[in-house]
């Protein structure tokens, strides 16, 4: 009983790639999805980025693409997340990475504000040890930010899509002084130290043109509270002169960022093997991966299903706890329809384009906000006959201006969440 309506609720089947099973989205990009996978030979969880090879195409990025995945094979470092190996099928390309279970950085300092200095330094020193060993081996980032760096279960810093620059969005160029990629990193390295260090970031303006000439001259303020020692190397890093900024081996000798510093130990000499790189990329079938599909519902239910989410204690779900990250989630006891429908009202009005498809949503805000369209994604599940979860993702646009959104979307929904018997529960906070 449970299991068929689960099934006419949410009609997924089981996908296999490889020795790899498919479970749930996890994040969207510009030119790639991330999925949740299992390995079913040794049960390892994984993230698989898929690529469509068509879209690759057309833009002309296969070579690009092929040869940034050759060098992040490279790359063996305590701190910067592991791409294990990668599979190609005739429409897809799919890169297997270390799934990271501990959340992003940028949650921490969203709930908790800024870190103390001490906290901020043992970050900063593994951004840079990662960053100065990749700089070494040729491979640049290009798009550092507070979002890529996340954490694993032991709490230390695990960057995210180092040396994939053809799958971000384009790099601003200011005052077309041309692209130094190395230099860009340790700037954008700054910036981060900033806001570990004040809760916000060190150039704000409504008006882009504004914020370039911010950027483009220094004007920013370390708060009060910053030490002496901080507030000299920031200084040094967010110098917008390339050529007169700090380096790496200068920051490696700073006073502030040398105390307490130890340089991790790890072994990095074995050997790299690029065959399955070029057969996922060649178009010979015979070294094409199996993408395969179970024509039945699949046994996992809702809870399994969500619990794959980094972080996400499962306990929460019947909490009143906000989640201040790029998704977040709730439960209903109204039908799935009425809360799809219910959700799409209180979104229209707040300027948002709806698509619907069963018990799918997407929500687009047509006005450009600081990082392009706000495009939110929906889904409903089903937990129990009568109880689903619904989830709200970010799918494009800036995180805050999402979060900012959530809040004004969660005060029309009174009717929808933890809904009984017509009355709504004084806790009704999404969780």
């Amino acid at each position: 009983m449970y299991r068929a309506k689960r099934a006419a609720l949410s009609p997924k089947v089981k996908r296999r790639v490889g020795k790899y099973e498919l479970g749930r989205t996890i994040g969207e990009g510009t030119f790639a999805k991330v999925r949740f996978a299992k390995n079913t030979e040794t049960m390892e969880p994984v993230a698989i980025k898929i690529l469509d090879k068509e879209k690759v195409q057309k833009l002309r990025l296969v070579e690009q693409i092929r040869r940034e995945i050759c060098t992040m094979k490279l790359i063996k470092h305590p701190n910067v997340v592991r791409l294990h190996e990668v599979m190609g099928s005739k429409a897809r390309i799919f890169i297997v990475l270390e799934y990271i279970t501990g959340g992003e950085l940028f949650d921490t300092i969203y709930t908790n504000g800024r870190l103390k200095e001490e906290e901020a330094r043992k970050y900063f020193q593994q951004l840079i040890n990662a960053v100065d060993y990749c700089h070494s081996r040729g491979v640049y980032h290009r798009d550092l930010k507070l979002e890529n760096l996340l954490l694993d279960a032991a709490g230390n810093l695990k960057v995210s899509d180092f040396g994939l620059s053809a799958l971000t969005e384009q790099v601003k160029v200011i005052e077309d002084r041309g692209y130094d990629g190395a230099a860009a990193d340790i700037w954008s390295c700054g910036v981060i130290l900033f806001i570990l260090l004040a809760g916000f970031l060190p150039f704000e303006d409504e008006n882009i043109i504004a914020l370039y000439k911010k950027i483009s001259e220094a004007q920013f303020t370390c708060p009060s509270w910053f030490s002496t020692g901080a507030k000299k190397l920031i200084t040094r890093i967010l110098d917008p002169n390339p050529a007169t900024r700090i380096t790496i081996p200068q920051i490696l000798e700073d006073p502030w960022f040398k105390k307490g510093f130890k340089p991790p130990v790890f072994d990095d000499k074995y050997e790299t093997s690029f065959e399955d790189v070029y057969a996922a990329f060649g178009d010979s079938e015979d070294q094409h991966v199996k993408e395969e599909t179970e024509h039945k519902p699949t046994s996992m239910n809702a809870f399994e299903l969500i619990s794959l989410n980094q972080g996400l204690n499962l306990d929460n779900l019947f909490e009143a706890k906000e989640e201040h990250k790029r998704e977040t989630r709730f439960t209903s006891q109204c039908p799935p329809k009425e809360i799809i429908s219910k959700i799409a009202e209180a979104a229209r009005p707040l300027g948002f384009d709806i698509q619907k498809k069963n018990y799918k949503m997407r929500m687009e805000n047509p006005k450009a906000g600081r990082k392009g369209n706000l495009n939110v994604a929906t889904e409903v599940f089903q937990v129990a006959p009568s109880l689903h979860v619904v989830e709200l993702k970010k799918a494009k646009g800036d995180t805050l201006e999402f979060q900012m959104f959530y809040r004004s979307l969660s005060t029309q929904l009174k009717d929808v969440v933890w809904k009984c018997g017509g009355e709504v529960e004084d806790n009704s906070t999404a969780a």
